[in-house]
């Protein structure tokens, strides 16, 4: 029982996948604390160097299981717990010192945009869309939407998702800078694979504490950003890694200079 999400683990790269495509992967009760676990499992394993959200079907992500939720007699402090679950799968993915890109088709909505946004680097392909639709059914802004989306976009473009049934293609989306890049289908899961293995081939470490010092620093002040800063690139300098690349890239300088 995978409770709509898989996890393939292999060679240092973590592959997270929504798998409900019946329902256009959208997140129902059990599938909100598969990923909270997913989240907390992938960040713990030392092993990992790189993560790729992706989703089975015609689909990404259609955001939470409203049907599910309506039909299962379901209280308003039923929606917040769920919400809780996912939120700090999302937190614990955005936080981590990991990049993770995603993988995206079809249909993006709703909370399914949060739920894309924690990953770093976005790929999405010819037949993406993009669309809010919350106040359509009388609901508000979840899964890190009201944050993470400004964050993307800027906050004047978020509030016209937010506040207009308006949908975006790939390229708008592209344009708006919601996503990284647009890709052919048949091409999306060669591309994003090929990204995250150039992480994994590369200084990975760098990569993650690069996308943690961004992601993180969005919600401290500009001291607390500067100190993380000195002491994550000293610590950094001290690995062995960063002193075969610095040593190589110094060598390189001088004889270029000579």
């Amino acid at each position: 029982m995978t409770d709509g999400i898989l996890l393939h683990t292999s060679g240092g790269l973590a592959r997270v996948t929504f798998d409900r495509p019946a329902s256009l992967n959208a997140m129902d009760f059990p599938m909100a604390a598969r990923w909270r676990e997913v989240a907390h499992q992938v960040t713990s394993d030392a092993s990992v160097g790189a993560v790729i959200l992706d989703a089975t079907g015609p689909a990404f992500c259609a955001g939470g299981d409203v049907v599910a939720m309506a039909t299962s007699g379901s209280s308003g402090a039923d929606v917040t717990a769920t919400a809780e679950a996912i939120h700090d799968g999302i937190r614990t993915f955005v936080e981590a010192p990991l990049p993770m890109v995603a993988a995206v088709q079809g249909a993006v909505a709703g909370g399914g945009l949060g739920l894309m946004l924690t990953a770093d680097y976005v790929v999405a392909s010819e037949n993406a869309r993009f669309v809010s639709r919350y106040a359509n059914i009388g609901l508000t802004p979840d899964l890190g939407v009201s944050t993470l989306l400004p964050a993307a976009i800027g906050q004047r473009r978020a509030l016209q998702l937010l506040l207009q049934d308006r949908m975006l293609d790939a390229a708008e989306a592209r344009d708006w800078g919601l996503v990284a890049e647009v890709v052919a289908s048949d091409a999306l899961a060669s591309r994003v694979d090929e990204i995250a293995r150039s992480w994994l081939e590369g200084a990975t470490a760098a990569f993650g504490q690069a996308t943690r010092l961004v992601r993180v620093g969005a919600g401290r002040t500009f001291a607390e950003n500067l100190a993380d800063e000195a002491a994550t690139i000293g610590a950094a300098f001290d690995t062995p890694e960063a002193k075969a690349r610095v040593a190589a890239f110094a060598a390189a300088s001088v004889k270029g200079r000579s």
